[in-house]
């Protein structure tokens, strides 16, 4: 059964525009290779953060909305604790189950 999830980046402003795009791409292949479908790739660009992260003020965001199996979720939050580059993350589930047209 798929769920909607949309999971918000928090992307170091020191990455080249080559590595974000590289590092987001990473992560939507393993949405695709454990059995998700990307919905929405949203990014923000680059934002004021309300205070320090890392010692960064500056941060790069990115929002992915995808429908996924639940296990998935845990895998893809690992690939992400794991990569560099990557300041915090959210995941949040929007939507219990997709319906039949989305899916």
């Amino acid at each position: 059964m798929l769920r909607k999830y949309e999971v918000l980046l928090l992307l170091s402003p020191e990455l080249a525009s080559d590595s974000r795009k590289e590092l987001v791409e990473g992560l939507i292949a393993i949405i695709d290779r454990e059995g998700g479908k990307m919905d929405e790739i949203d990014d923000w660009g680059s934002r004021q953060l309300a205070y320090p992260v890392q010692n960064q003020t500056r941060g790069y965001y990115v929002r992915l909305v995808f429908n996924a199996p639940g296990p998935l979720v845990a895998e893809l939050e690992r690939n992400i604790r794991i990569t560099d580059g990557i300041f915090k993350f959210v995941t949040v589930k929007l939507d219990e189950t997709v319906k039949a047209e989305e899916a």
